[in-house]
């Protein structure tokens, strides 16, 4: 069977860094309590005038610049936020990147939204659908998180990365492994925006003010997300012949310090082989697993031949874990380099838009 390859890397973060202190200063907080409770130090958050779409753009033209390629058959992109209801954000963004009329679709995971992405592209290239694809995980999160919530405000931020993926063979460099995904709807309310949706108009039921906002029960997804993303991983590397001490670098989704170092302590995943940004750039949500490539390879931490371990856990409640064989890439930019300013189609741009063609 066609394997789906890793052929190109990108990520992006806006301009706009918000630092605990900036928090700290209109919060009943800490920098203290945020850094114990987190790990997070600093996020990057949207500027007014900026989209889902505008991060999504600029990732997935840095990935495509890292493979060396202007074109893809399709446009996966993982999100939570897109820009409307209706129609979806993938195919506006594949216009923007002069994509053509391809295959482009939005895909609602949460903070698995990359991992789901992965296997998605994965079946369109095996399928023959596909030669490649254009992955991207963007979310501008912080657009639906009440500011004056503490518990939330803190954690969550904006960014993308994308990827791109070639059909190839399962044993080469890059090649992406199994791909395991679970979910459990019976929690669906630990993690959830209530309004929005069909749910509250269909009963008639006028949306309370906070409604619009993400809402966290952090204790119990807690819980749920260190063993969710122990097991899921556990099966990922049984699915691809491997034993944890072959694992070179673990990704997991930047969600909380927290949650990271159980989850890697559970694994026995050594401190040395985790991969980190989350003191940097906070949970970014579906952009988290490929932001948090894009960074590390970027810096010198991913290098060819390296094993490493992906696992991610959101609402939905869902889940994910795959493997792949790190590949040698193109050139790479760091994410938090600024893009180039391009007009959304039919709007005369913010100048805060840091996103190109």
């Amino acid at each position: 069977m066609r394997a789906a390859v890793i052929a190109g890397l990108g990520g992006y973060v806006p301009p706009n860094l918000v630092t605990n202190a900036d928090l700290t200063a209109r919060l009943d907080t800490s920098d203290e309590w945020i850094r114990s409770r987190t790990g997070i130090a600093s996020r990057h958050v949207v500027s007014p005038g900026t989209a889902t779409s505008d991060l999504a753009v600029e990732a997935g033209r840095r990935a495509l610049e890292s493979s060396g390629a202007s074109e893809a058959d399709a446009l996966v992109l993982a999100t939570t936020t897109p820009d409307h209801p209706c129609p979806a954000t993938a195919p506006d963004v594949a216009a923007r990147l002069g994509l053509g009329p391809v295959a482009a679709l939005d895909i609602s995971a949460v903070c698995s939204g990359f991992l789901y992405g992965l296997a998605v592209s994965a079946g369109l290239i095996a399928a023959g659908t596909a030669e490649r694809v254009l992955l991207v995980g963007a979310d501008a999160f912080t657009t639906i998180v009440d500011p004056e919530d503490r518990g939330v405000a803190v954690i969550f931020a904006d960014g993308a990365g994308a990827v791109v993926l070639r059909a190839g063979e399962p044993d080469e460099p890059g090649a992406v492994g199994p791909v395991v995904l679970g979910s459990d709807g019976e929690h669906r309310h630990l993690i959830q925006v209530p309004a929005g949706g069909s749910r509250q108009p269909s009963a008639g039921v006028a949306p309370a003010p906070g409604d619009r906002f993400f809402r966290m029960r952090g204790r119990e997804t807690y819980r749920h997300a260190v063993d969710r993303m122990t097991a899921v991983s556990r099966d990922a590397l049984v699915r691809a012949g491997w034993q944890v001490e072959d694992v070179d670098r673990l990704a997991a989704h930047q969600a909380n310090a927290r949650i990271l170092g159980t989850v890697a302590d559970e694994l026995g995943v050594p401190p040395e082989r985790r991969l980190s940004n989350i003191e940097q750039v906070g949970n970014t949500a579906a952009a988290s697993v490929p932001l948090l490539l894009a960074q590390a390879a970027a810096e010198g931490e991913l290098t060819e031949g390296m094993r490493v371990l992906l696992t991610a856990f959101g609402g939905g409640l869902a889940w994910g874990a795959t493997t792949v064989r790190w590949p040698r890439l193109g050139p790479l930019t760091a994410p938090d380099r600024p893009g180039a300013e391009v007009p959304v189609p039919g709007m005369r741009p913010a100048s805060s838009i840091r996103s190109t063609r």
